[in-house]
């Protein structure tokens, strides 16, 4: 299980928070407010704005509490923070009251750059940053390390299934796993039971749809198309799912390091390792011939889908059963 900060690690210290993460922010903020919590029950808790602040409501946010032996108190948006105010804060930070945890929250960008540049450098600043996660493999890393924190696994290609299925939300990934691993404790959690729980949403029932297809799966395929169809699920969420694979498969094809080892043809698909195992089976049913008819169906589909079809059902089904066609052609 994951361990938040001690009430040694934040009490009498200055902790910055940069980034422009807002879930991974908040989930600091709330790490050292339970910190100082756990250490003081009636301690005192404020925040403020940067951009509010005056001198004498800094010295007050940031002074022991007549009340109470402990405080935490969190500034928000420090790229907003008067400048007249930037050298108080640093003879603050240089040597921060002992009862006292400070919070300094900086939202990224440029703003405000070089007060964060002078705070970094002091002995009592510890930074806490917040990288923007970017791309679906860094969604996935982030699921990973949810499951991590709970002192659980997941599958790779479960979590790679969960970002689809329930989108790129933090807040919403993070929430997902923290259900999966209480329902299933001690359990590693696979790409079944992510299904079984999350597999209802419109992007996993697209996802569904393509892994069938290209698999030569076509009663399933026509069948997943079916429920995703009547659940709802719009049709141009299944032509990038079908897309998606379909490049998949032709870089593979198109690829040097085909026959080489995994880890270097998953930098050549820019797709993670576990990841071309899946791909290699797909593709065992395609050559180059099949795969360029296919990425032509898909564009075609895709159009109609975007406003030149009446029947988004009939295009739909009939891009199934072509692909179906051009895999079984080219064995």
């Amino acid at each position: 299980m994951a361990q938040g900060p001690s009430a040694r690690q934040v009490l009498g210290r200055v902790t910055l928070v940069t980034g422009k993460e807002e879930f991974l922010n908040e989930r600091t903020v709330t790490a050292v407010r339970l910190a100082v919590r756990q250490h003081d029950p009636e301690g005192e808790f404020s925040e403020a704005a940067a951009s509010e602040l005056t001198a004498a409501s800094l010295e007050e946010m940031s002074a022991p509490s007549l009340f109470s032996s402990t405080r935490c108190a969190v500034v928000r948006g420090l790229e907003d923070l008067p400048d007249d105010l930037h050298d108080r804060v640093l003879d603050y930070a240089r040597a921060p009251v002992d009862d006292v945890a400070l919070v300094l929250m900086h939202g990224g960008g440029p703003k405000g750059s070089g007060l964060l540049t002078k705070l970094r450098k002091l002995d009592l600043v510890t930074e806490v940053k917040a990288a923007e996660v970017k791309y679906a493999s860094g969604f996935q890393e982030f699921t990973r390390s949810e499951f991590d924190r709970h002192g659980a696994r997941i599958a790779p290609e479960a979590a790679e299934f969960l970002v689809v299925a329930v989108g790129q939300d933090l807040r919403t990934l993070a929430a997902a796993a923290h259900q999966l691993t209480s329902d299933f404790p001690g359990e590693q959690i696979t790409v079944e039971v992510v299904k079984r729980y999350f597999g209802g949403r419109a992007e996993a029932k697209s996802f569904a749809v393509a892994d069938a297809v290209m698999s030569g799966h076509t009663a399933q395929a026509l069948e997943e198309l079916r429920w995703a169809l009547d659940n709802g699920t719009p049709g141009v969420l299944v032509t990038s799912a079908v897309g998606g694979s379909v490049r998949s498969v032709a870089k593979f094809l198109g690829s040097a390091t085909r026959g080489g080892r995994d880890a270097d043809l998953a930098r050549d698909l820019g797709v993670p390792p576990w990841k071309v195992k899946s791909i290699r089976a797909q593709a065992r049913g395609w050559d180059d011939e099949g795969i360029s008819a296919a990425l032509g169906a898909v564009a075609r589909a895709d159009a109609d889908i975007k406003g030149a079809a009446h029947d988004a059902d009939y295009t739909l089904e009939r891009l199934v059963l072509t692909l179906s066609g051009l895999r079984r052609s080219a064995r």
